[in-house]
């Protein structure tokens, strides 16, 4: 292609705005395998198999959450460059499109320190998750793990954990727990959607139904699975089933 021609270099600038929205996909998976990291070292919690394994799981998550470091930071060099030529006229200079993003790149992973994987709130939320789960089983959890919180009486967690398994909705135990990302409240998945579906037919707003909650506007893009009280519910329904035996 001459190098004056009107269509340099946006046949370039559009090949790779394509690439970059493939690569933009790939989030998905590292999402999913963050998911099937945490699903599995809960379940071995629950279950109680061996934890020893936790320390491989934390890995795993710390993995993943650098694979998502360096794939955005990657985009993000790319789409600065995009810009950048974009804003410059290059009708008779053929820009060097990988030597600017590498450069823009270098500059974004100069400030990379491991130690800020494990400072991610996704990390963070991952051993929570692992600790939370472990009290609602009544394991013990290693306090040199828990820096961020006191002990609390464990009769307590149980009561109080009892009562968050109740659906605001239903006033019954819930099966499948969805919690609100906005005001933090659950509720049970299959009650929730009936509600915000009900109130969107009719052109109005789903408050939410937690009483004293200001959250006027709940929408099922706010909503996401509580692994953490499901199986909390399921480990207590299973202690109840064996008390009963």
């Amino acid at each position: 292609m001459p190098e004056n021609s009107d269509d340099f270099p946006w046949v370039f600038i559009n090949n790779v705005d394509s690439a970059l929205g493939s690569l933009k996909n790939c989030e998905a998976y590292i999402v999913t395998g963050m998911q099937s990291v945490t699903n599995t070292a809960l379940d071995l919690v629950v279950t109680q198999t061996d934890t020893g394994d936790n320390y491989n799981m934390e890995n795993l998550m710390v993995e993943y959450i650098e694979m998502d470091r360096d794939m955005n930071q990657y985009i993000m060099a790319v789409e600065a460059t995009l810009n950048e030529v974009k804003d410059k006229n290059y009708q008779n200079v053929t820009p060097n499109l990988k030597a600017l993003a590498e450069e823009k790149l270098v500059a974004l992973k100069s400030n990379n320190k491991e130690s800020d994987l494990k400072k991610d709130h996704r990390f963070v939320q991952f051993r929570q998750q692992l600790r939370d789960v472990k009290k609602q089983c009544g394991l013990l959890v290693d306090p040199t793990d828990d820096d961020s919180e006191e002990q609390i009486d464990e009769d307590m967690i149980v009561t109080q954990s009892q009562t968050n398994f109740i659906c605001p909705i239903t006033q019954l135990e819930m099966k499948k727990p969805v919690k609100n990302k906005v005001c933090g409240h659950t509720y049970e998945e299959e009650a929730i959607r009936r509600i915000i579906e009900s109130k969107h037919k009719r052109k109005k707003k789903a408050c939410c139904p937690k009483v004293g909650c200001s959250h006027a506007d709940v929408k099922l893009t706010d909503l996401v699975q509580d692994v953490v009280l499901r199986r909390a519910i399921e480990n207590h329904r299973r202690m109840a089933d064996s008390q009963n035996k």
